[in-house]
Protein backbone atom coordinates (compact mmCIF):
# COMPACT_ATOMS: atom_id res chain seq x y z
CA UNK A 1 0.00 0.00 0.00
CA UNK A 2 1.08 3.61 -0.92
CA UNK A 3 1.47 6.16 2.03
CA UNK A 4 -0.91 8.95 1.57
CA UNK A 5 1.46 12.05 -0.04
CA UNK A 6 0.75 15.51 1.95
CA UNK A 7 0.38 18.64 -0.35
CA UNK A 8 3.68 19.49 1.43
CA UNK A 9 5.29 16.78 0.14
CA UNK A 10 3.87 17.21 -3.71
CA UNK A 11 4.88 20.98 -3.37
CA UNK A 12 8.27 19.76 -2.40
CA UNK A 13 8.36 16.90 -5.08
CA UNK A 14 7.45 19.65 -7.95
CA UNK A 15 10.24 21.98 -6.30
CA UNK A 16 13.16 18.92 -6.52
CA UNK A 17 11.71 18.02 -9.84
CA UNK A 18 11.60 19.16 -13.58
CA UNK A 19 9.18 17.57 -15.92
CA UNK A 20 9.28 17.47 -19.25
CA UNK A 21 6.85 14.95 -20.62
CA UNK A 22 8.14 12.88 -17.60
CA UNK A 23 11.52 13.51 -17.62
CA UNK A 24 12.58 13.62 -14.02
CA UNK A 25 16.00 15.71 -13.17
CA UNK A 26 17.42 15.76 -9.20
CA UNK A 27 19.61 18.21 -7.98
CA UNK A 28 22.07 16.27 -6.17
CA UNK A 29 25.26 18.06 -5.10
CA UNK A 30 27.99 15.48 -4.29
CA UNK A 31 31.61 15.61 -3.09
CA UNK A 32 33.99 12.77 -2.41
CA UNK A 33 36.36 13.34 0.87
CA UNK A 34 40.32 12.60 0.82
CA UNK A 35 39.35 9.43 2.77
CA UNK A 36 37.34 7.53 0.19
CA UNK A 37 33.75 8.73 2.08
CA UNK A 38 31.12 9.98 -0.76
CA UNK A 39 28.23 12.24 0.31
CA UNK A 40 24.90 13.56 -1.38
CA UNK A 41 23.04 15.83 -0.66
CA UNK A 42 19.98 17.58 -1.94
CA UNK A 43 18.66 20.96 0.20
CA UNK A 44 14.77 20.81 0.44
CA UNK A 45 14.10 24.29 2.39
CA UNK A 46 10.15 23.56 2.88
CA UNK A 47 10.48 22.57 6.30
CA UNK A 48 13.14 22.66 8.98
CA UNK A 49 14.25 19.11 8.72
CA UNK A 50 16.37 16.62 7.79
CA UNK A 51 16.90 12.85 6.93
CA UNK A 52 20.41 11.36 6.97
CA UNK A 53 21.33 7.97 5.76
CA UNK A 54 24.79 5.93 6.18
CA UNK A 55 25.05 3.13 4.03
CA UNK A 56 27.96 0.77 4.10
CA UNK A 57 28.37 -1.86 1.38
CA UNK A 58 28.26 -4.76 2.58
CA UNK A 59 25.38 -7.83 3.55
CA UNK A 60 25.27 -10.97 3.98
CA UNK A 61 26.59 -11.45 0.69
CA UNK A 62 29.95 -10.60 2.30
CA UNK A 63 30.03 -13.06 4.84
CA UNK A 64 31.70 -16.93 4.40
CA UNK A 65 30.36 -20.48 6.26
CA UNK A 66 30.88 -20.63 9.63
CA UNK A 67 29.80 -16.88 10.31
CA UNK A 68 26.30 -16.04 8.15
CA UNK A 69 24.34 -13.28 9.73
CA UNK A 70 27.24 -11.70 11.31
CA UNK A 71 26.46 -8.06 8.95
CA UNK A 72 23.14 -8.47 10.89
CA UNK A 73 24.76 -8.96 13.90
CA UNK A 74 26.83 -6.17 13.42
CA UNK A 75 24.45 -4.01 12.96
CA UNK A 76 22.52 -4.88 16.15
CA UNK A 77 26.16 -4.27 17.71
CA UNK A 78 26.61 -0.94 16.36
CA UNK A 79 23.22 0.55 18.81
CA UNK A 80 25.81 -0.56 21.80
CA UNK A 81 27.75 2.62 22.21
CA UNK A 82 31.35 3.43 21.06
CA UNK A 83 34.03 4.08 24.42
CA UNK A 84 32.08 7.29 24.74
CA UNK A 85 28.58 6.53 24.42
CA UNK A 86 26.66 3.69 26.29
CA UNK A 87 29.17 3.34 29.21
CA UNK A 88 30.12 5.59 32.69
CA UNK A 89 33.34 3.70 32.73
CA UNK A 90 34.57 2.31 29.34
CA UNK A 91 38.49 1.11 31.05
CA UNK A 92 36.48 -0.54 33.60
CA UNK A 93 34.70 -2.49 31.03
CA UNK A 94 37.81 -3.60 29.16
CA UNK A 95 39.27 -6.33 31.65
CA UNK A 96 35.23 -7.87 31.91
CA UNK A 97 35.21 -8.09 28.08
CA UNK A 98 38.75 -9.74 27.65
CA UNK A 99 37.07 -12.18 30.25
CA UNK A 100 34.32 -13.02 28.56
CA UNK A 101 35.89 -13.82 25.17
CA UNK A 102 37.99 -16.03 26.85
CA UNK A 103 35.04 -17.74 28.42
CA UNK A 104 33.99 -18.13 24.78
CA UNK A 105 36.50 -19.28 23.26
CA UNK A 106 36.11 -22.58 25.84
CA UNK A 107 32.53 -22.35 24.68
CA UNK A 108 32.11 -23.15 21.37
CA UNK A 109 34.99 -25.46 21.63
CA UNK A 110 32.60 -27.59 23.84
CA UNK A 111 30.17 -27.14 21.53
CA UNK A 112 32.04 -28.47 18.42
CA UNK A 113 32.60 -31.59 20.97
CA UNK A 114 28.88 -31.82 21.29
CA UNK A 115 28.96 -32.20 17.50
CA UNK A 116 30.07 -35.63 17.01
CA UNK A 117 29.37 -38.13 19.82
CA UNK A 118 33.19 -39.34 19.21
CA UNK A 119 34.49 -36.12 20.15
CA UNK A 120 33.56 -36.44 23.96
CA UNK A 121 31.55 -33.05 24.43
CA UNK A 122 30.01 -32.12 27.48
CA UNK A 123 26.46 -30.68 27.62
CA UNK A 124 26.67 -29.69 31.41
CA UNK A 125 30.28 -28.19 30.45
CA UNK A 126 28.70 -26.01 28.16
CA UNK A 127 25.69 -24.90 30.56
CA UNK A 128 28.39 -23.69 33.50
CA UNK A 129 30.37 -21.95 30.90
CA UNK A 130 27.12 -20.13 29.25
CA UNK A 131 26.37 -19.30 32.99
CA UNK A 132 29.77 -17.90 33.69
CA UNK A 133 29.69 -15.54 30.52
CA UNK A 134 25.87 -14.38 32.40
CA UNK A 135 27.57 -14.03 35.45
CA UNK A 136 30.61 -11.40 34.20
CA UNK A 137 27.50 -9.80 31.18
CA UNK A 138 25.74 -9.11 34.67
CA UNK A 139 29.01 -7.37 36.12
CA UNK A 140 29.73 -5.54 32.90
CA UNK A 141 26.10 -4.14 32.76
CA UNK A 142 27.40 -1.97 35.98
CA UNK A 143 29.35 0.50 33.76
CA UNK A 144 26.61 0.50 31.01
CA UNK A 145 24.18 3.25 30.51
CA UNK A 146 21.34 1.22 27.95
CA UNK A 147 20.23 2.80 24.90
CA UNK A 148 22.25 6.03 25.02
CA UNK A 149 22.69 6.22 21.47
CA UNK A 150 18.66 5.92 20.42
CA UNK A 151 18.11 7.87 23.34
CA UNK A 152 20.42 10.56 22.88
CA UNK A 153 18.88 10.97 19.15
CA UNK A 154 15.05 10.80 20.71
CA UNK A 155 15.99 13.58 23.23
CA UNK A 156 16.66 15.58 19.99
CA UNK A 157 14.01 15.48 18.15
CA UNK A 158 14.91 12.13 16.42
CA UNK A 159 12.59 9.98 14.30
CA UNK A 160 12.56 7.14 12.26
CA UNK A 161 15.84 5.72 13.69
CA UNK A 162 16.89 2.55 12.66
CA UNK A 163 19.50 -0.17 10.57
CA UNK A 164 18.62 -2.19 8.21
CA UNK A 165 20.78 -5.04 6.33
CA UNK A 166 20.28 -7.56 2.79
CA UNK A 167 22.36 -9.31 1.00
CA UNK A 168 24.12 -6.35 -0.31
CA UNK A 169 23.49 -3.67 2.13
CA UNK A 170 23.48 -2.20 5.85
CA UNK A 171 21.97 1.50 6.45
CA UNK A 172 21.63 3.78 9.10
CA UNK A 173 19.03 6.09 9.20
CA UNK A 174 17.13 8.94 10.64
CA UNK A 175 15.57 12.32 10.78
CA UNK A 176 16.33 15.28 12.79
CA UNK A 177 15.60 18.77 13.20
CA UNK A 178 18.11 20.27 10.86
CA UNK A 179 19.99 21.75 13.80
CA UNK A 180 21.07 18.85 14.82
CA UNK A 181 22.72 17.83 11.82
CA UNK A 182 25.90 18.48 14.09
CA UNK A 183 24.97 16.06 17.28
CA UNK A 184 24.57 13.46 14.27
CA UNK A 185 28.10 13.71 12.07
CA UNK A 186 29.58 13.32 15.89
CA UNK A 187 27.71 10.39 17.04
CA UNK A 188 28.11 8.43 13.64
CA UNK A 189 31.64 9.52 13.07
CA UNK A 190 32.29 8.07 17.01
CA UNK A 191 30.42 5.00 15.93
CA UNK A 192 32.33 4.91 13.05
CA UNK A 193 35.79 5.03 14.84
CA UNK A 194 35.25 4.02 17.92
CA UNK A 195 32.24 1.01 18.12
CA UNK A 196 32.33 -1.63 21.74
CA UNK A 197 30.56 -4.56 21.07
CA UNK A 198 29.26 -4.94 24.36
CA UNK A 199 26.78 -6.91 25.69
CA UNK A 200 27.60 -8.98 22.46
CA UNK A 201 26.54 -12.61 23.84
CA UNK A 202 23.31 -11.44 25.26
CA UNK A 203 22.69 -9.53 21.71
CA UNK A 204 23.09 -12.58 20.08
CA UNK A 205 21.13 -14.47 22.06
CA UNK A 206 18.58 -11.56 20.92
CA UNK A 207 19.00 -12.02 16.82
CA UNK A 208 18.88 -15.62 17.54
CA UNK A 209 15.40 -15.14 18.85
CA UNK A 210 14.51 -12.91 16.19
CA UNK A 211 15.61 -15.23 14.23
CA UNK A 212 13.04 -17.56 15.27
CA UNK A 213 10.42 -15.72 15.63
CA UNK A 214 10.67 -14.77 12.10
CA UNK A 215 12.07 -16.92 10.12
CA UNK A 216 11.51 -20.39 12.06
CA UNK A 217 7.94 -19.75 12.96
CA UNK A 218 6.33 -17.81 10.09
CA UNK A 219 5.81 -20.14 7.02
CA UNK A 220 6.84 -16.96 4.34
CA UNK A 221 9.90 -16.77 5.98
CA UNK A 222 10.28 -21.15 6.18
CA UNK A 223 9.71 -21.06 2.32
CA UNK A 224 12.04 -17.97 1.56
CA UNK A 225 14.94 -19.42 3.51
CA UNK A 226 14.46 -23.14 1.39
CA UNK A 227 13.91 -21.40 -1.67
CA UNK A 228 17.41 -19.39 -1.90
CA UNK A 229 18.91 -22.23 -0.46
CA UNK A 230 17.60 -24.84 -3.15
CA UNK A 231 18.16 -21.73 -6.13
CA UNK A 232 21.73 -19.88 -5.11
CA UNK A 233 24.28 -23.99 -5.11
CA UNK A 234 27.20 -22.08 -4.98
CA UNK A 235 26.76 -18.22 -4.65
CA UNK A 236 25.72 -16.60 -1.30
CA UNK A 237 22.97 -15.13 -1.98
CA UNK A 238 21.71 -18.69 -0.83
CA UNK A 239 22.09 -18.44 2.89
CA UNK A 240 19.62 -16.13 4.84
CA UNK A 241 20.56 -12.60 5.88
CA UNK A 242 19.77 -13.39 9.58
CA UNK A 243 22.11 -16.26 9.38
CA UNK A 244 21.96 -19.89 9.97
CA UNK A 245 21.40 -21.35 13.15
CA UNK A 246 24.25 -23.33 14.07
CA UNK A 247 26.28 -19.74 12.93
CA UNK A 248 24.54 -18.01 15.13
CA UNK A 249 25.06 -19.98 18.01
CA UNK A 250 28.93 -20.23 17.98
CA UNK A 251 29.93 -17.06 16.37
CA UNK A 252 32.69 -15.50 18.59
CA UNK A 253 33.02 -11.18 19.33
CA UNK A 254 36.01 -11.16 17.63
CA UNK A 255 35.07 -12.53 14.53
CA UNK A 256 32.28 -9.81 14.32
CA UNK A 257 34.77 -7.31 15.27
CA UNK A 258 37.17 -8.38 12.10
CA UNK A 259 34.21 -8.05 9.87
CA UNK A 260 33.73 -4.93 10.86
CA UNK A 261 36.98 -3.64 10.19
CA UNK A 262 36.83 -5.41 6.68
CA UNK A 263 34.15 -3.42 5.55
CA UNK A 264 33.34 -0.66 7.80
CA UNK A 265 35.43 2.59 6.25
CA UNK A 266 34.69 5.88 4.38
CA UNK A 267 35.82 4.54 1.02
CA UNK A 268 33.47 1.68 1.50
CA UNK A 269 30.40 4.00 2.60
CA UNK A 270 27.81 7.04 1.20
CA UNK A 271 26.47 9.34 2.86
CA UNK A 272 23.09 10.52 2.02
CA UNK A 273 21.68 14.35 3.95
CA UNK A 274 18.54 15.83 2.49
CA UNK A 275 16.44 18.61 3.97
CA UNK A 276 17.12 21.86 5.19
CA UNK A 277 20.44 22.06 4.80
CA UNK A 278 22.94 24.63 2.44
CA UNK A 279 25.29 22.11 0.49
CA UNK A 280 28.69 23.73 0.95
CA UNK A 281 28.08 23.69 5.13
CA UNK A 282 27.49 20.16 4.71
CA UNK A 283 30.64 19.10 2.96
CA UNK A 284 32.54 21.44 5.25
CA UNK A 285 30.92 20.02 8.45
CA UNK A 286 31.47 16.54 7.73
CA UNK A 287 34.87 17.07 6.40
CA UNK A 288 35.85 18.20 9.92
CA UNK A 289 33.82 14.36 11.71
CA UNK A 290 34.67 12.45 9.37
CA UNK A 291 37.85 13.23 6.62
CA UNK A 292 40.56 11.62 9.62
CA UNK A 293 38.97 8.57 9.70
CA UNK A 294 41.61 6.13 8.10
CA UNK A 295 40.29 4.36 4.49
CA UNK A 296 40.78 1.01 3.80
CA UNK A 297 44.43 0.48 1.82
CA UNK A 298 42.59 -1.44 -0.44
CA UNK A 299 38.92 -2.01 -1.60
CA UNK A 300 36.81 -4.81 -0.12
CA UNK A 301 37.12 -7.99 -1.96
CA UNK A 302 34.47 -8.53 -3.89
CA UNK A 303 32.55 -11.89 -4.03
CA UNK A 304 33.90 -14.34 -7.30
CA UNK A 305 32.17 -16.92 -6.83
CA UNK A 306 29.51 -16.81 -9.72
CA UNK A 307 26.72 -19.22 -9.60
CA UNK A 308 27.09 -22.14 -11.92
CA UNK A 309 24.43 -22.54 -14.78
CA UNK A 310 21.60 -24.17 -13.86
CA UNK A 311 21.16 -27.38 -15.81
CA UNK A 312 17.65 -28.37 -14.65
CA UNK A 313 14.71 -27.68 -12.78
CA UNK A 314 14.78 -27.69 -8.95
CA UNK A 315 12.14 -28.44 -7.24
CA UNK A 316 11.26 -29.11 -3.10
CA UNK A 317 8.68 -28.98 -0.59
CA UNK A 318 8.94 -27.56 3.44
CA UNK A 319 6.71 -29.05 5.53
CA UNK A 320 4.90 -26.51 7.80
CA UNK A 321 1.94 -26.11 9.58
CA UNK A 322 -0.10 -23.82 7.78
CA UNK A 323 -1.92 -22.68 4.52
CA UNK A 324 0.02 -23.99 1.28
CA UNK A 325 2.27 -21.06 -0.20
CA UNK A 326 4.41 -21.40 -3.68
CA UNK A 327 7.46 -19.90 -4.86
CA UNK A 328 8.83 -19.99 -8.62
CA UNK A 329 12.17 -18.67 -9.60
CA UNK A 330 14.08 -17.63 -12.49
CA UNK A 331 17.72 -17.07 -12.53
CA UNK A 332 17.77 -13.73 -13.71
CA UNK A 333 20.46 -10.71 -13.35
CA UNK A 334 21.95 -8.34 -11.95
CA UNK A 335 20.46 -4.35 -11.48
CA UNK A 336 23.38 -3.28 -13.69
CA UNK A 337 22.71 -5.74 -16.57
CA UNK A 338 20.30 -3.95 -19.65
CA UNK A 339 17.80 -7.12 -19.35
CA UNK A 340 17.18 -5.97 -15.60
CA UNK A 341 15.19 -3.17 -16.49
CA UNK A 342 13.32 -4.88 -19.15
CA UNK A 343 12.77 -7.71 -16.13
CA UNK A 344 11.59 -4.92 -14.05
CA UNK A 345 8.85 -4.02 -16.56
CA UNK A 346 7.86 -7.58 -17.24
CA UNK A 347 7.47 -8.16 -13.29
CA UNK A 348 4.94 -4.84 -13.52
CA UNK A 349 3.39 -6.28 -16.45
CA UNK A 350 2.50 -9.73 -14.52
CA UNK A 351 1.15 -8.26 -10.68
CA UNK A 352 1.46 -4.57 -10.72
CA UNK A 353 -2.22 -3.73 -9.22
CA UNK A 354 -5.66 -5.56 -10.20
CA UNK A 355 -5.68 -4.39 -14.08
CA UNK A 356 -2.34 -7.07 -14.48
CA UNK A 357 -1.94 -10.26 -16.10
CA UNK A 358 -1.58 -12.82 -12.96
CA UNK A 359 -4.34 -10.81 -10.79
CA UNK A 360 -6.82 -10.59 -13.44
CA UNK A 361 -6.39 -14.14 -14.34
CA UNK A 362 -5.25 -16.61 -11.59
CA UNK A 363 -6.83 -14.10 -8.10
CA UNK A 364 -10.12 -12.87 -10.10
CA UNK A 365 -11.08 -14.53 -13.19
CA UNK A 366 -9.66 -18.67 -11.69
CA UNK A 367 -9.93 -17.94 -7.86
CA UNK A 368 -7.05 -19.77 -7.82
CA UNK A 369 -5.06 -17.47 -5.38
CA UNK A 370 -5.76 -15.36 -2.34
CA UNK A 371 -2.74 -12.82 -3.74
CA UNK A 372 -0.30 -13.70 -6.20
CA UNK A 373 3.29 -11.06 -7.06
CA UNK A 374 5.79 -11.06 -9.02
CA UNK A 375 9.17 -9.13 -8.66
CA UNK A 376 12.53 -8.53 -9.84
CA UNK A 377 15.86 -8.50 -7.29
CA UNK A 378 18.14 -5.62 -9.14
CA UNK A 379 20.53 -7.06 -7.17
CA UNK A 380 24.56 -6.06 -6.90
CA UNK A 381 25.20 -10.30 -8.41
CA UNK A 382 22.80 -12.22 -10.80
CA UNK A 383 19.68 -12.69 -8.54
CA UNK A 384 16.14 -14.01 -8.75
CA UNK A 385 13.00 -12.82 -10.84
CA UNK A 386 10.38 -14.18 -8.92
CA UNK A 387 6.68 -14.99 -8.32
CA UNK A 388 4.66 -15.85 -4.78
CA UNK A 389 1.03 -17.01 -4.25
CA UNK A 390 -1.13 -18.11 -1.70
CA UNK A 391 -3.79 -20.74 -2.96
CA UNK A 392 -7.35 -20.18 -2.49
CA UNK A 393 -8.55 -23.28 -0.78
CA UNK A 394 -9.51 -25.61 -1.93
CA UNK A 395 -7.28 -25.34 -4.46
CA UNK A 396 -3.20 -26.12 -4.89
CA UNK A 397 -0.34 -24.70 -5.72
CA UNK A 398 0.21 -27.07 -8.54
CA UNK A 399 -3.06 -25.54 -10.13
CA UNK A 400 -1.52 -22.05 -9.84
CA UNK A 401 2.00 -23.08 -11.18
CA UNK A 402 0.12 -24.32 -14.30
CA UNK A 403 -1.96 -20.88 -14.43
CA UNK A 404 1.84 -18.95 -14.03
CA UNK A 405 3.21 -20.79 -16.68
CA UNK A 406 0.42 -20.40 -19.45
CA UNK A 407 0.85 -16.52 -18.88
CA UNK A 408 4.78 -16.72 -19.01
CA UNK A 409 4.32 -18.66 -22.43
CA UNK A 410 2.12 -15.55 -23.81
CA UNK A 411 4.74 -12.98 -22.86
CA UNK A 412 6.88 -15.28 -25.17
CA UNK A 413 4.54 -15.64 -27.91
CA UNK A 414 2.24 -13.02 -28.03
CA UNK A 415 3.66 -9.13 -28.51
CA UNK A 416 2.44 -7.05 -25.19
CA UNK A 417 0.46 -4.37 -26.59
CA UNK A 418 1.69 -0.74 -26.78
CA UNK A 419 -1.73 0.18 -24.40
CA UNK A 420 -0.40 -2.23 -21.88
CA UNK A 421 2.80 -1.36 -22.10
CA UNK A 422 2.33 2.08 -21.62
CA UNK A 423 0.15 1.93 -18.75
CA UNK A 424 2.49 0.25 -17.22
CA UNK A 425 5.05 2.65 -17.62
CA UNK A 426 2.93 4.93 -16.39
CA UNK A 427 2.85 3.42 -13.19
CA UNK A 428 6.45 2.63 -12.73
CA UNK A 429 6.96 6.50 -13.25
CA UNK A 430 4.55 7.35 -10.27
CA UNK A 431 5.59 5.07 -8.49
CA UNK A 432 9.16 6.29 -9.00
CA UNK A 433 8.08 9.73 -8.08
CA UNK A 434 5.83 8.59 -5.20
CA UNK A 435 9.07 6.82 -4.07
CA UNK A 436 11.09 10.40 -3.27
CA UNK A 437 8.10 12.16 -1.88
CA UNK A 438 10.19 12.21 1.65
CA UNK A 439 13.55 13.12 2.30
CA UNK A 440 14.11 9.26 3.81
CA UNK A 441 12.98 8.44 0.36
CA UNK A 442 15.47 10.68 -1.64
CA UNK A 443 17.92 9.34 0.98
CA UNK A 444 17.54 5.50 0.67
CA UNK A 445 17.33 6.03 -3.43
CA UNK A 446 20.52 7.95 -4.01
CA UNK A 447 22.66 5.55 -1.52
CA UNK A 448 20.67 2.12 -3.05
CA UNK A 449 21.88 3.09 -6.64
CA UNK A 450 25.09 4.72 -5.75
CA UNK A 451 25.99 1.48 -3.42
CA UNK A 452 25.16 -1.08 -6.23
CA UNK A 453 25.86 0.74 -9.55
CA UNK A 454 28.58 3.63 -8.17
CA UNK A 455 26.88 6.78 -9.90
CA UNK A 456 23.69 8.17 -8.41
CA UNK A 457 22.67 9.34 -12.10
CA UNK A 458 21.49 5.85 -12.48
CA UNK A 459 18.48 6.64 -10.27
CA UNK A 460 17.32 8.78 -12.99
CA UNK A 461 18.57 6.91 -15.82
CA UNK A 462 16.79 3.49 -14.69
CA UNK A 463 13.45 5.15 -14.99
CA UNK A 464 13.97 6.25 -18.49
CA UNK A 465 15.25 2.72 -19.21
CA UNK A 466 12.65 1.27 -18.44
CA UNK A 467 10.61 3.88 -20.90
CA UNK A 468 12.49 2.73 -23.38
CA UNK A 469 11.36 -1.18 -22.97
CA UNK A 470 9.95 -2.53 -26.69
CA UNK A 471 7.09 -5.53 -26.62
CA UNK A 472 9.60 -7.07 -28.36
CA UNK A 473 12.35 -6.66 -25.20
CA UNK A 474 9.86 -7.99 -23.40
CA UNK A 475 9.37 -11.14 -25.87
CA UNK A 476 13.27 -11.98 -25.62
CA UNK A 477 13.86 -11.77 -21.69
CA UNK A 478 10.93 -14.00 -21.50
CA UNK A 479 12.16 -16.67 -24.16
CA UNK A 480 15.85 -16.42 -22.25
CA UNK A 481 15.01 -16.46 -18.98
CA UNK A 482 11.77 -18.47 -18.36
CA UNK A 483 12.85 -21.82 -19.22
CA UNK A 484 12.25 -24.87 -17.10
CA UNK A 485 15.92 -25.50 -17.05
CA UNK A 486 16.70 -22.24 -15.10
CA UNK A 487 13.57 -22.38 -12.95
CA UNK A 488 13.61 -23.06 -9.12
CA UNK A 489 9.91 -24.43 -7.31
CA UNK A 490 9.40 -24.53 -3.43
CA UNK A 491 6.13 -25.10 -2.25
CA UNK A 492 5.14 -25.01 1.86
CA UNK A 493 2.63 -27.66 2.55
CA UNK A 494 0.99 -29.17 5.58
CA UNK A 495 3.00 -32.70 7.35
CA UNK A 496 -0.44 -34.84 6.41
CA UNK A 497 -0.59 -33.49 2.90
CA UNK A 498 3.20 -34.86 2.21
CA UNK A 499 2.74 -37.88 4.07
CA UNK A 500 -0.25 -38.44 2.17
CA UNK A 501 1.10 -37.47 -1.41
CA UNK A 502 4.00 -39.92 -0.76
CA UNK A 503 1.50 -43.19 -0.06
Amino acid sequence: MFKRVTALSWAFTFFLFSFAWSKVTLDVKDKTLKNGLKILVVENHTAPVVSCMMRFKVGSVDERPGITGTAHLLEHMLFKGTKQIGTTNYEAEVPIMKKIDSLAVLLRAEQNKLQNVLWGGDSAKVKSLRDEIAKWQDEQRKYIIKDELWETYLENGGTGLNASTGNDRTQYYVSLPANRLELWAWLESDRLRNPVLREFYSERDVVFEERRLRTDTQPFGKLFEQFNALAFAAHPYGWPVVGWPGDLKTVMREEVEIFFKQYYAPNNAIMAIVGDVRAEEVFAMMTRYFEDIPPFPEPPRPVFTDEPKQEGERRAEVEFEANPLLAIGYMAREIAHPDNEVLDVTAAILSQGRTSRLYKKIVEEKKLAVNISADNSSSRYPDLFYITATPLAPHTPSEIETAVYEELERLKTEPVSQWELDKVKNQLDANFIRSLSSNTGIAFGLVEVTALVGDWRYLLQNIENMKKVTPDDIMRVAQKYFTKSNRTVVTLVKKEQAASAKL
